[in-house]
């Protein structure tokens, strides 16, 4: 049997690139989801990969949806955090339920998916962890201060379990995207994108779901098993740390 992969938010967007591009490489993929019903079907039924829905930020789901995918597939081998959600508001105008959604998901989802997994990847002698950030974890970003400390957070996680896994054969890395073409910011005002967005990218284009994807297939590999605790900034040069 092969490999096991599971990747949170996996039926859209990026995670939806990162699900078939780990599937293309011979692994069984679980992607989960949260409420879009008609889009996880569409995506199963388009590619094959079982959709399971559960809310990351609710550790006795993760525990219940795991266990069905375990079930399912097998043991998780390899598990992609990519779940993420948004709630932008200026700080004086951000409430405290803004606050707590964007951290729950974005950040403590980390530790309610990866914890349930972490004891069975100790007792096989494999793991991979991958970690989905953003840039505004690493620069910050105004209207955002939910969701850039949330992800800058994903980064500290990263590379304390980086040291924890490293002997259990585990590898615990992160990437930060930049602007990447998915609906959500192809929905952006065309003019805003244009004229503000994408002349702050060197590169001078968005990126692509699929060179997400592809970082993501790396670090899931045997080859990749000497990097750990590391960041993949993949921005078109947009901010360098």
């Amino acid at each position: 049997m092969g490999r096991v992969a599971l990747v949170t938010g996996g039926s859209r967007g990026i995670g939806a690139a990162i699900s078939s591009a780990l599937k293309e490489a011979g692994y069984a993929v679980a992607a989960t989801y949260a409420g879009n019903d008609e889009a996880a079907a569409k995506f199963t039924k388009e590619t094959g990969i079982r959709t399971y829905k559960f809310d990351v930020g609710d550790y006795e789901a993760c525990g219940a949806g795991i266990a069905r995918i375990a079930a399912d597939l097998g043991p998780v081998d390899v598990l992609v955090n990519n779940a993420g959600i948004t709630r932008d508001a200026m700080f004086h105008k951000m409430t405290p339920q803004m606050w707590k959604e964007v951290i729950d998901t974005n950040l403590t989802g980390l530790f309610n998916m990866t914890h349930q997994v972490w004891g069975g990847m100790r007792d096989r002698k494999f793991g991979r962890v991958i970690n989905i950030s953003s840039i505004n974890g690493q620069k910050g970003q105004a209207g955002q201060a939910n969701y850039s400390a949330a992800k800058a957070g994903d980064l500290g996680f990263t590379k304390a379990l980086a040291q924890e896994g490293a002997r259990a054969g585990i590898t615990v890395n992160a990437i930060c995207p930049g602007y990447i073409a998915t609906e959500m910011v192809k929905a952006i005002d065309e003019k805003v994108l244009t004229e503000r967005i994408i002349p702050q990218i060197p590169v001078g284009r968005l990126g692509e779901p699929e060179e997400i994807a592809r970082i993501v297939v790396f670090l899931a590999s045997d080859e990749a098993g000497f990097i750990t605790g590391s960041t993949v900034s993949a921005n078109g040069g947009q901010f360098f740390v």
